[in-house]
């Protein structure tokens, strides 16, 4: 763990006691104020659960010095994904007002029909994030698109953000390129392309079996034919919609292509989205800077600056329209991120004061079967997902503490890495603190809890590698090489 570790363990009492005040704030957080929590109220729980933590740490002989560097450890993980974050925003901005989104809309409600909408939308998510290896960048752009569509065609935004998400981290978890992937493989000192071809054990299957659910879902009360031709008109007539406002979209895909990192490729398409407000989108930039500024002398400048800050906002005429477009911007990002950073302070101080490695210990303590162990993975990643709010923690810490129970029963790595992935990659966007979690809620418009329940394939992999494990399918031997 981070920072200058107790010289022994916590009493298990003692440990569950922040733990215990976050669930039972948290509880009054959502019972209090609703879909609302997220906005203030799960701070607020966070910072005080943080301070207990911090008494408990005390309470072992700690120094503060010592708790602290758990916490900004934490935080300086964060970071990037915060970054990350931050240029989602103005990408969506840039990318609405510069016709892209409006595009993908136009375009798209063309191409998808609202009976197999879901299960389309599931698909496309998973080829994308299979060949960029990031469910955050395919989220940001085309769940982006795919929301909108929905929102058209008036489907579920709920399901749709299930299906996004269900698509994204298929592809994510499968491919090469994935920051998870490569970091699971890591941890374990397994070889990644040995890791993916085992994945596929868990991952096929629940992800079929997630596209047969989204098939069968209906989409009764979809928009009829003559209301997506009135929305299609009204974005051509508030919009110069041409295959060219698509180019931002084949410039992203291009860059990722060649490997370039998600920041600088977000950062290179945000610009080009900007560019393209300014070449073709000049007359929807100047009224948006207009709107709120009547006597601005460069309203060309203005415009496009206030759509990276602040996002898109639609004229008083575009009627439902609004709810499609009025998005985006670096401030939209400005909760999520203040979400994280309460939750990556709680995570690094549990980290830092034994809590968490304790918790994970006493999990390991009931395994007596092959079964057993794998429920123990499933459950140390969720675990560390809730308490340490972070992914990569949540994959790596598991990782260490189980492999020499791995290696003890002669079960090769692979299931290990395998489960972690099934586990900690997984149920990371089912919490709302969480960094993917919080991410994925800015980014898709839909709280955590919402699309949670429709988050199909996340919800069926850990259950189906829990399954494995009591029927023993697919776990290798220590001397086997693949599964």
């Amino acid at each position: 763990s981070r920072g200058t570790a107790p010289p022994d363990l916590p009493p298990m009492l003692l440990s569950l006691a922040p733990i215990a005040l976050l669930v039972l704030l948290l509880s009054a957080s959502v019972a209090l104020f609703g879909s609302d929590a997220s906005y203030g109220a799960n701070q607020v729980a966070l910072i005080i659960a943080s301070a207990a933590t911090m008494l408990v740490g005390w309470r072992r002989g700690m120094s503060w010095q010592a708790i602290q560097e758990g916490m900004v450890g934490a935080i300086t993980v964060s970071i990037m994904p915060m970054m990350i974050l931050l240029s989602v925003g103005a990408l969506i901005g840039s990318w609405i007002i510069g016709g892209t989104v409006p595009g993908m809309i136009f375009y798209g409600v063309q191409l998808l029909d609202p009976s197999f909408f879901y299960a389309a939308s599931a698909i496309i998510c998973a080829l994308a994030s299979l060949s960029l290896g990031s469910s955050w960048t395919v989220a940001g752009t085309l769940g982006i698109g795919l929301m909108g569509i929905a929102t058209t065609y008036s489907l579920s935004p709920a399901i749709t953000a299930g299906a996004v998400i269900s698509g994204a981290y298929f592809g994510d978890k499968l491919s090469p390129l994935s920051d998870t992937t490569n970091l699971a493989a890591a941890a374990v000192g397994v070889d990644l392309f040995e890791h993916i071809k085992n994945m596929l054990w868990t991952t096929l299957p629940a992800f079929i079996t997630a596209l047969v659910i989204f098939s069968f879902i209906g989409s009764e009360g979809a928009a009829t034919p003559e209301n997506i031709a009135e929305i299609r008109t009204a974005l051509a007539a508030q919009f110069a919609i041409s295959p060219w406002v698509l180019s931002p979209l084949a410039l992203m895909l291009a860059l990722i292509y060649w490997r370039v990192p998600a920041y600088p490729t977000i950062l290179i398409c945000t610009l080009a989205g900007t560019l393209l407000a300014a070449g073709l989108q000049g007359d929807v930039v100047r009224e948006l800077a207009r709107a709120a500024h009547p006597e601005s002398p460069t309203p060309l400048i203005q415009g496009l600056w206030m759509a990276l800050f602040s996002g898109y906002k639609s004229p008083e005429n575009m009627g439902e329209l609004s709810k499609l477009l009025d998005k985006g911007g670096l401030a939209s990002m400005l909760n999520t991120i203040f979400l994280i950073l309460t939750a990556m302070t709680f995570g690094g101080m549990l980290d830092s004061t034994g809590i968490l490695r304790q918790l994970l210990d006493q999990v390991l303590r009931g395994v007596r079967r092959t079964g057993d162990l794998i429920l123990a993975t499933v459950g140390g990643g969720l675990i560390t997902n809730l308490l340490a709010a972070d992914q990569f923690l949540a994959i790596t810490l598991p990782g260490r503490l189980f492999t020499p129970a791995y290696d003890d029963r002669g079960l090769n790595r692979l299931s290990l890495s395998r489960t972690l992935e099934d586990s900690a990659t997984l149920t990371s966007v089912l919490i709302p603190w969480n960094t993917c979690g919080a991410f994925m809620a800015a980014t898709l418009g839909v709280a955590t809890l919402e699309y949670a329940p429709y988050a199909l394939f996340n919800l069926i992999c850990p259950i189906l590698a829990v399954i494995f494990g009591y029927l023993l399918i697919a776990q290798p031997h220590a001397e086997a090489t693949s599964a």
